[in-house]
């Protein structure tokens, strides 16, 4: 089972693809909350270098509060992560794709909502 939904900007920037990524999730209602500059991070605790590779933990307020009303362990599942991962000819984003990470939790209702949340990440990918 695929575990992200991905598409490739073609020619793009790191620093592009970053302020697309936000202006898609902000216009689907999602804001970021945690950012991780993986390939900073590697290099300063590891001194590995890596290709461009960023984190944005994305979280739409009325859909976690949704899905902690019907499983309140589920934050442990939060945020949604958002990569921007610089690959060749271009930017990788990848979404989470909430169905997949939810098949852990037996809960008809929860993966409801996982499969809104699916696909308002399908957009914000589709739009970036």
């Amino acid at each position: 089972m695929n575990y992200t939904i991905d598409r490739l900007l073609p020619d793009t920037t790191m620093s592009e693809a970053d302020a697309r990524a936000r202006t898609a999730l902000t216009a689907a209602g999602f804001g970021v909350l945690t950012e991780i500059d993986v390939q900073a991070t590697l290099k300063k605790k590891l001194d590995e270098n890596i290709s461009g590779y960023r984190i944005l933990g994305a979280c739409n307020p009325g859909m976690a509060h949704q899905a902690l009303q019907l499983e309140p362990r589920v934050g442990a599942m939060l945020p949604c992560n958002v990569i921007l991962r610089e690959v060749e000819g271009g930017i990788e984003v990848s979404a989470i794709d909430p169905v997949a990470s939810m098949q852990a939790v037996e809960n008809a209702e929860l993966l409801d909502v996982a499969g809104q949340v699916r696909d308002m990440l399908a957009k914000v990918v589709k739009d970036v």
